[in-house]
């Protein structure tokens, strides 16, 4: 970069700072505004005052999602204020004075604890160097030959982002293959294929357990509630072969589509060893602890500990074996379980109030069947997370899809989570894709064949395996 580019980078960094605010003060306002007017039209249908509140709420929280006039998480907090307010004083509502305890319980929910406990996970495997070790041991399991070791890595990245969340996973896979796309040049069609396909595999990956991405977490703590408990075990059941087939397909599409045959690849300065200065102690017991809460996680059936219990098995041991530290503990992502609470509150208030009901015989009066609403909810879900947060998407989303009738009330929502999880069409579409693209050696278009093929493959696949898991085992 010249003298000069630097300079107008820094004054366009400048005014995003100092006039930031504008953008989201005027953009705040406007939803704020747009969700009014969009209310009093709704207001006319005559549901009644408790109805009208929270779709007033839905709607300003949908806009604030979209436009990330304030960020998501505090889009979260909105809600909470806006519901406490709505039910729980007289300021706004008259005579609508309700237990406000269910809607602020979903700080202590099984989902909040469980993504913690995820967190806490890739936290310790991350401070005793266990990433830099998995990307050796791609090297040294699939070799240096361009399409097996491209295969390697992005398997590798989808196993990990099962355990660990997605973001955390390509930042750490991302810093691995740096030295590989600077050697090349970002404009090889490997480095292209390692950017595009590293925070896929991470995002695709996550659609293999329940804390592998927050969407699931969000169906699956959506469904508890209504009493239909969904184990560690029985996610995996469709979950598992979901992760590996699509992202195995995205492998292949990035094969042809770039064409990566007769690359020479050097990885002798890449798998040089460095010094290691954490004591062996630390990485054994976050290896120890791994293994100890997946196997907690995957027996659940047998032991009946749910899931948000097991959970606290990383964040004690980790930190009592000095792994975890308060330092580190304060870098956690606190920010995602704030916008989980506030999305599962916001997902409550809708049931509580008969809004989804209204909703969905809406829907109902539809000229089709509830397997096309089923897979309009899949579509929807997969689009408009290509725009928005996935975990935004999914708790608007969710509590819609519980109220289909009979099975599909439980396939539905587990159906709009997988569909989350496929949007990879733009940088924005997932922080994966914004992280790679933060590199600033991969391009916008570069994303856009990829995401076009898993906006229909994932949803469709999704919707095959989970009606076949709700029609055997449940």
């Amino acid at each position: 970069m010249s003298h000069t580019d630097s300079h107008r980078a820094a004054a366009r960094l400048y005014t995003k700072l100092k006039y930031g605010w504008v953008w989201a003060t005027t953009s705040f306002a406007g939803n704020f505004i747009l969700a009014i007017i969009t209310t009093s039209l709704f207001s006319n249908l005559g549901y009644g005052q408790e109805v009208n509140y929270v779709f007033f709420l839905a709607v300003l929280a949908v806009g604030l999602w979209v436009t990330e006039a304030i960020p998501p998480f505090a889009v979260g907090i909105f809600i909470f204020t806006g519901i406490l307010l709505g039910f729980g004083t007289d300021y706004i509502l008259e005579d609508a004075k309700k237990p406000v305890e269910m809607y602020l319980g979903t700080w202590t929910s099984n989902v909040i604890w469980l993504l913690l406990g995820g967190f806490f996970l890739a936290e310790g495997m991350s401070i005793v160097g266990l990433d830099r070790d998995l990307f050796k041991m791609t090297i040294k399991r699939f070799g240096t030959e361009p399409n097996r070791l491209l295969l390697g890595l992005m398997l590798m990245t989808g196993v990990a982002s099962m355990v660990m969340s997605n973001t955390a996973t390509t930042a750490m896979m991302i810093s691995s293959i740096l030295p590989v796309v600077r050697m090349l040049g970002k404009d090889s069609p490997y480095s292209k294929a390692l950017m595009v396909g590293i925070p896929a595999a991470a995002t695709l990956g996550g659609m293999g357990t329940i804390i592998g991405s927050t969407p699931n977490a969000i169906a699956v703590g959506a469904l508890q509630k209504e009493g239909i408990n969904i184990t560690f075990i029985d996610w995996m059941i469709f979950g598992i072969p979901l992760a590996f087939i699509t992202l195995y397909l995205f492998w292949w599409f990035l094969k042809k589509t770039l064409k990566l045959d007769g690359i020479k690849l050097d990885m002798s300065e890449i798998t040089k060893s460095r010094p290691d200065n954490r004591p062996k102690f630390e990485k054994n017991a976050v290896i120890f602890t791994l293994i100890v809460t997946v196997t907690a996680w995957l027996t659940e059936p047998i032991h009946g500990l749910p899931i948000a219990a097991t959970s606290a098995i990383p964040i004690v041991l980790l930190t009592m074996l000095q792994v975890v530290r308060a330092e580190d503990v304060r870098k956690l992502p606190w920010d995602t379980l704030m916008l989980v609470a506030g999305g599962l509150a916001l997902g409550i208030a809708m049931v509580d109030v008969g809004l989804t009901d209204i909703i969905m015989k809406s829907i109902s009066t539809l000229p089709v069947s509830v397997f096309v609403v089923a897979a309009i909810f899949a579509f929807v879900g997969v689009s408009i997370s290509n725009i928005m947060s996935n975990t935004a998407a999914a708790s608007i989303l969710v509590p819609l899809g519980l109220a289909l009738p009979g099975m599909w009330g439980l396939a539905t929502p587990l159906i709009i989570a997988i569909s989350c999880s496929c949007a990879l069409l733009l940088p924005v579409s997932t922080p994966s894709n914004a992280i790679a693209f933060s590199t600033g050696l991969v391009e916008q278009k570069s994303f856009r064949p990829g995401g076009i093929l898993m906006m229909f493959v994932g949803p469709v696949l999704g919707f095959g395996l989970v009606l076949v898991y709700a029609l055997i085992f449940k």
